[in-house]
């Protein structure tokens, strides 16, 4: 078998997308007479800097003869990549031989590039030392991507599948014509094997993208007949191709585990706190809160649900002082921006000024350290009592809707939390 690994060849203002670029490699590889049994679309670290949208690095699997697969990757990437963008930096790795034949190193790289920053550097060390045919433009960044995604399928256990079709070429840059409602409709169809296709609270298609890039419409799920099937129910214009990609989007494999006290930017954890300051909405409809270890004196996180997590928000903001979570999301400059979290405990009880007995009345201060008093009844307290707390959460998980999650982000309708979850949809 020979693998193609390729990344970095699309422009956040030119387009171009590489998930496209490896389905045309795919096609021309399958016009000369070679088999393709799959394509691997691979999120990385969604926290680098340097990233274009969703930081995806693709790989080709092939029978093809590795100079000939080699010769026809490169001819399409220096074809189609958007190099006139100066922040594009192709890369591209060719491997001869199978998964089994995959070297700890690379795998181990795999799996760094998900959760770390990595250095071309490094990239290049581990191509040389393995003999891999390559080629890059700019600095070749791309080839850090090229190689995570030759190692992806040894270092990965859990797949899911994304079925897209991609617009003619001269409709690129043009709004998209997608019927809406058959989107909706072919959504209620596949859910829950099919997840993230719309975002019903928001009325929005998420499965529709609105960059400038040769997708019209891509569908996500546990199972490549289901997806495939849905996007057989979209009406739309007509698609000029489609590729099924097998892909580690929806499941959180960007995640570590993590305390307050190591937490770094640019990476992504799950950690464990008490809520340690009121939720509070700042300018632009940002919620923050802090997160903490446990005393009052201990490690502290600012956490953040941004405004376009939409009603998410409404969910931080009922958290309460003294609340146990697990967070989960990216932390940046110093905040971890929320992509999920799970309230593990709850508080119920607040304690409050005492109410008179005989009158009902709240009652006042006696003075310091003197407790309360009823100044009608002349009741007396001695301190503060405690009341029931009504909550407007539960214990369990709760996400970001569809229209804000990143594409790693494991949805919670695809279950296998420790918690009961309370999906979005």
């Amino acid at each position: 078998m020979t693998v193609v690994g390729l990344d970095d060849t699309d422009s956040r203002e030119r387009g171009m997308c590489t998930t496209y670029v490896a389905a045309q490699i795919a096609a021309r590889l399958r016009r000369q007479g070679a088999t393709v049994s799959r394509l691997l679309l691979v999120r990385l670290n969604p926290a680098v800097p340097y990233k274009t949208r969703g930081n995806a690095a693709l790989a080709v699997h092939t029978d093809a003869d590795p100079d000939r697969a080699f010769s026809i990757a490169r001819g399409r990437l220096e074809s189609l990549s958007e190099t006139a963008d100066e922040r594009t930096n192709p890369g591209l790795v060719v491997a001869e031989g199978g998964i089994e034949d995959v070297s700890d190193d690379v795998s181990a790289f795999s799996r760094r590039a998900i959760r770390e920053h990595l250095e071309i550097a490094e990239a290049a060390t581990v191509v040389e030392r393995h003999g891999y045919r390559s080629w890059h433009a700019g600095d070749g960044r791309g080839r850090i991507g090229a190689l995570a995604a030759i190692g992806s399928r040894r270092a990965l256990s859990e797949w899911t599948y994304e079925h897209i079709s991609y617009r003619d070429s001269s409709r690129w840059g043009t709004p998209r014509d997608v019927d809406r409602e058959s989107v909706f409709d072919a959504a209620d169809c596949g859910y829950p094997d099919v997840w993230d296709t719309v975002d019903r609270g928001e009325n929005e298609t998420v499965c529709v993208p609105h960059t400038p890039g040769p997708i019209l419409y891509g569908i996500r799920g546990d199972d490549p007949g289901t997806v495939r099937d849905v996007a057989g129910m979209i009406e739309s214009e007509p698609a000029a191709s489609s590729q099924l990609f097998v892909t580690n989007q929806g499941t959180d494999v960007h995640l570590r585990e993590g305390d307050l006290e190591s937490v770094a930017d640019g990476r992504a954890y799950r950690v464990d706190g008490r809520v340690a300051s009121e939720p509070e909405t700042r300018r632009g409809g940002h919620v923050f809160f802090d997160l903490a270890a446990g005393s009052a004196d201990a490690s502290r996180l600012e956490c953040a649900a941004f405004e376009p997590t939409k009603r998410f928000r409404d969910r931080v903001r009922a958290l309460r002082v003294g609340d146990r979570l697990t967070a989960c999301g990216e932390v940046s400059r110093g905040t971890l921006k929320l992509e999920k979290f799970a309230v593990r405990e709850l508080v119920t009880t607040e304690r409050v000024t005492p109410t008179c007995p005989d009158c009902e009345r709240t009652m006042k201060s006696a003075g310091r350290n003197q407790g309360y008093r009823c100044r009608d009844c002349g009741t007396n307290r001695d301190e503060k009592v405690e009341r029931g707390l009504e909550r407007d959460l539960e214990t369990g998980w709760y996400e970001v809707p569809p229209c804000a999650r990143r594409h790693i982000s494991k949805p919670l309708v695809r279950g296998g939390f420790d918690a009961p979850t309370h999906p979005e949809r």
